[in-house]
This record gives structure tokens, C-alpha cells and sequence, in this order.
């Protein structure tokens, strides 16, 4: 299974980006996709998931409102559309699989790895 994140560029303040994500297939044993960014220096952390089957959806709050995030299972695609994005919004975006815990949130799922080298947002002030 390969992952293959795509869409990101630089944006100034209060503009938009759609990230997308494409699975060359659906990695077994897994029922959601979610989006992760990182930082240089700090840690991956979470930012939208989404179950396959149901289309439920969960937010990191600092997103909430600003992100949308969808996907079209036919295509085995995931897709994170970013509105008013902040200079804070800058990171690397990475999709993975993801296994929403309680809360409302998601961690990377556990026991595999394909992370793939993200996409990159930039935005400025």
C-alpha cells in the first residue's frame, strides 16, 4: 500500500488549499483515514479524520470550522479542504491510517507504517 499526498503550496493568510490523498488501495484491517501535519522540531500531530464506510468526520479544534475533510471511496482517496488558513497552519500534511479514539480524535493506527513523505503548506503573513 502506498500513500500519496499532494496539493499543498504556499498561500498567504485567509486563503485556501485542498490536500488530497490517494491510497493505491485500501490498507486491510483499517476503517479510517486521517490527516496529520508536523512541524520541524515537533511532533506529528493530529488534524482530521474520517471512517471509510460512514463518511463520520472529527476535527483537532484549531481546525474546526476552517477544514473540511471528505473522501470518495471508488478512488480510495482522501481529501482536506483548508479555508482562513493562519500562518500557524504551516506545516507538512501527512495522511494515514487512523483509528479515532474517544474524545474525538484520532492517533495513526497502530502497527503499520505508510507514512509517505506529506505535502508540504506555507502560509504566509
Amino acid at each position: 500500500v502506498q500513500l500519496a499526498e499532494s496539493g499543498g503550496g504556499l498561500v498567504q493568510a485567509g486563503g485556501s488549499l485542498t490536500l488530497s490523498c490517494v491510497a493505491s488501495e485500501r490498507p486491510l484491517n483499517t476503517y479510517a483515514m486521517g490527516w496529520f501535519r508536523q512541524v520541524a522540531s515537533k511532533e506529528r500531530e493530529f488534524v482530521a479524520a474520517i471512517t471509510w464506510k460512514d463518511g463520520l468526520s472529527y476535527y483537532t479544534p484549531s481546525v474546526k470550522g476552517r477544514c473540511i475533510i471528505s473522501r470518495d471511496t471508488a478512488k480510495n482517496t482522501v481529501f482536506l479542504r483548508m479555508r482562513d488558513l493562519k500562518p500557524e497552519d504551516t506545516a507538512v500534511y501527512y495522511c494515514h491510517p487512523a483509528t479515532i479514539v474517544s474524545g474525538g480524535w484520532a492517533t495513526p493506527y497502530y502497527g503499520i507504517d505508510l507514512w509517505g513523505n506529506g505535502t508540504l503548506v506555507t502560509v504566509s503573513t
